[in-house]
């Protein structure tokens, strides 16, 4: 059941796409298969054997962990994202984790030594895996330089477009999205204090730009946004 389970999964994403029906079924025998739940902890980048992850199911984040214990996230990892060691790089030590913010997860993951003779086999794969990995440094990149450059509020307004994009339901103009996240993460992911995010958050409510709550958001108008 899980074999197929994987096969199907593996098959779905476009990673794999340029892959045989029997390569894919050879890959099955490597692929790591595990389910979560929310609040769960994927990996430990400190004491864990390096991976390579691709969520199937779900949304997760990852967190990283400074010297004195306080929590920063670095990133949101949603359905058909790739995480864990992406850069192929086992010297580098850290001190983040990823933890489910969903109900349910499903996960495929590969040990990175296994990953690496993958690419080596399979050319057409690499590249593949080049430009997924180049698209995501791109995405972290423009977040960086929206840090940068702009205010809170248009931070703020700019994660909401980008998760909109990705996961949102839309009903003409109007986007409704399964919220996962608290205020607290919302503050950390645009780095502001969680006071200055739910005022924030407050004012697009009371402007009539958007419906929060703790299950669900919604988008009155995207063109308007």
């Amino acid at each position: 059941m899980f074999e197929e389970l994987k096969y199907w999964y593996l098959r779905d994403h476009k990673l794999f796409w340029t892959l045989s029906q029997s390569q894919i079924k050879q890959l099955c025998i490597i692929t790591g298969f595990k389910k979560a739940k929310k609040g769960d902890v994927i990996y430990f980048a400190a004491s864990d054997l390096p991976r390579v992850f691709l969520l199937k199911k779900g949304a997760i984040k990852i967190v990283s962990l400074d010297e004195e214990g306080n929590e920063t996230i670095k990133d949101i990892i949603q359905k058909g994202d790739l995480f864990g060691e992406l850069e192929l790089d086992t010297d580098r030590k850290s001190n983040e984790y990823a933890k489910a913010l969903t109900d349910e997860i499903i996960i495929c993951s590969f040990l990175l030594s296994d990953f690496e003779n993958l690419l080596l086999q399979h050319p057409n794969l690499a590249l593949t895996y080049t430009k997924f990995v180049g698209l995501k440094m791109k995405r972290i990149k423009n977040s960086y330089a929206n840090l940068m450059s702009k205010d809170a509020k248009t931070r703020l307004v700019t994660f909401f477009k980008e998760w909109a994009d990705r996961e949102g339901k839309k009903e003409d103009n109007r986007v409704y999205l399964e919220n996962y996240l608290t205020q607290n993460d919302i503050a950390q992911i645009i780095c502001t204090s969680r006071q200055t995010a739910t005022s924030l958050l407050n004012e697009l409510e009371d402007s009539g730009l958007l419906y929060y709550s703790r299950k669900q958001i919604i988008i009155e108008d995207l063109s308007k946004f």
